[in-house]
């Protein structure tokens, strides 16, 4: 975390005090704990984030790591019952919504009772809703946007597709225009986009009305790395009709290590240590993705074929067709024995030389940032993909659930640092010749080293970005002032 200061840019006779709400889910919690980290490191404010806990133990641990670091006061708001709202199947952005409209009482009254009344109010997108009580202290109030330009360029634009477009998105003929930005193609769009009828769309589109009112937009990118999405969301002819707010890109905002060493962790560094340089391949699909019982086979039978080191965090198959079964739950599924048994005969006895089987949830970072790793098989969540950038590892990009396939075209075709499957791992079992081949272009080819270079230009950028004078240091003092 850099030690730069802005404050004497913006001192004023009130103490500055910043109120931050998450939404559950180790995705959205861990950026807006980076966030707070960087309001308090760099703005000297005092910073109290609200979180609404899910029933993760992986996220248990890091709400217990960030609060050692004594940075920032972390509330803890009772999570509501909402098992007579939805159904028990209800897609997880429904969940999330409605578990945030649901906590506004409870958070209204935690504001209420602060000792130093809030000066400054942000919420994550699904808290949205929230946003109102900022009128009542008469103070500004933001929507932080934890993903990438172009997701939130569709998002602001929803509304207005929702008008033009009478059927569903993917029976479109076209691509689906978006002013400034790459057309978005109809395999790609976000899952609140696939079915109308569906509570999710209905929460989708709403967002997409409201976060518009809000004082401005933070955003987990830079400049440099979405320069053309950026400028075009700033141009008043494409956008002055749909969006006045100011858009703050603060990014990139990516977990720093500071998580409890186990004995897992311990061993798993020992090998790495013994790896060659940039040779080992990571695998891990966050905090919510799951794999079938066929895809997991196929995985570990390409991993095989490809004759290449490598770390897999594996988790118990799904069964149903949701890809995000783990997404309340990541790190409570560790019986290193039943998984075993989900792989092919005779996988253990090869990986025992070539590679490593981690249980659930390993210490990403960490692992990322390690010299040995030069590739990252990832479901391309966005503080996955940010992760890989800022550690400057280039991804075999394997999109399952939410903006996921956006994130996986932006990686392959405009920023050209990842490779992905002829087949959508979210529709059908990519093959083991597939992920052979895969893997080998990313860790062995010409075309991956090429990549290794590229991504590491990113790093850089992305450095940069939170130097003095740098375009993110300059966004969030320009936000504080």
């Amino acid at each position: 975390m850099l030690a730069l200061v802005f404050v004497s840019d913006m001192e004023s006779e009130m103490e500055t005090h910043v109120v931050l709400l998450s939404s559950p889910g180790l995705g959205h919690l861990t950026p807006v704990l980076e966030l707070a980290k960087r309001l308090a490191t760099l703005s000297n404010s005092k910073v109290t984030i609200f979180v609404v806990p899910s029933l993760s133990a992986a996220e248990s641990l890091v709400i217990q790591s960030f609060m050692s670091l004594n940075l920032c006061r972390i509330i803890l708001l009772p999570p509501p019952d909402i098992s007579h709202l939805v159904h028990a199947d209800a897609a997880v952005v429904t969940r999330i919504v409605v578990i945030m409209r649901e906590i506004k009482p409870a958070f209204s009254s935690a504001v209420s009772a602060l000792s130093v009344p809030p000066t400054l109010f942000i919420v994550d997108l699904f808290g949205y809703e929230s946003m109102d009580f900022a009128d009542q202290f008469k103070i500004p109030k933001f929507v932080y946007i934890p993903s990438h330009a172009g997701f939130l360029a569709l998002t602001l634009y929803l509304p207005v597709l929702d008008e033009v477009v009478k059927g569903e998105y993917v029976d479109e003929k076209d691509a689906l225009f978006i002013p400034g930005c790459r057309p978005l193609q109809l395999e790609d769009v976000v899952d609140p986009m696939l079915c109308r009828s569906d509570q999710q769309y209905l929460e989708y589109l709403n967002m997409g009305i409201k976060i518009p009112m809000a004082d401005g937009i933070l955003l987990n990118t830079w400049e440099e790395l979405e320069p053309a999405t950026l400028a075009a969301l700033r141009d008043d002819k494409l956008w002055g009709g749909i969006s006045k707010a100011p858009i703050y890109p603060v990014g990139p905002t990516v977990t720093t290590p500071n998580r409890p060493v186990d004995s897992n962790k311990s061993e798993m560094f020992l090998w790495l240590d013994k790896q060659p340089s940039e040779s080992v391949l990571y695998i891990s699909f966050g905090s919510g993705g799951i794999l079938t019982k066929e895809q997991m086979r196929e995985l570990a039978l390409g991993l095989e074929l490809s004759q290449q080191r490598f770390i897999w965090v594996v988790r118990t198959p799904v069964v149903a067709k949701s890809c995000d079964g783990s997404f309340f739950t990541v790190g409570n599924d560790c019986n290193d024995e039943r998984l075993a048994s989900y792989l092919p005969e005779g996988f253990l006895d090869w990986s025992n030389n070539m590679g490593l089987i981690i249980s659930d949830w390993a210490p990403q970072v960490e692992i990322l940032r390690h010299q040995s790793v030069g590739g990252f098989l990832s479901h391309c969540g966005w503080n996955s993909t940010l992760e890989s950038i800022t550690h400057g590892v280039p991804l075999i990009a394997w999109p399952l659930y939410a903006e996921q396939r956006m994130n996986a075209t932006l990686l392959v075709e405009e920023l050209k640092i990842a490779v992905r499957s002829k087949t959508l791992p979210s529709k059908e079992i990519v093959g083991r010749e597939e992920i052979k081949l895969m893997v080998k272009r990313l860790m062995v080819d010409e075309e991956g080293h090429a990549m290794r270079a590229r991504v590491k230009q990113f790093k850089l950028s992305g450095e940069k970005a939170w130097n003095h004078n740098g375009s993110s240091f300059k966004a969030l003092a320009q936000l504080m002032r």
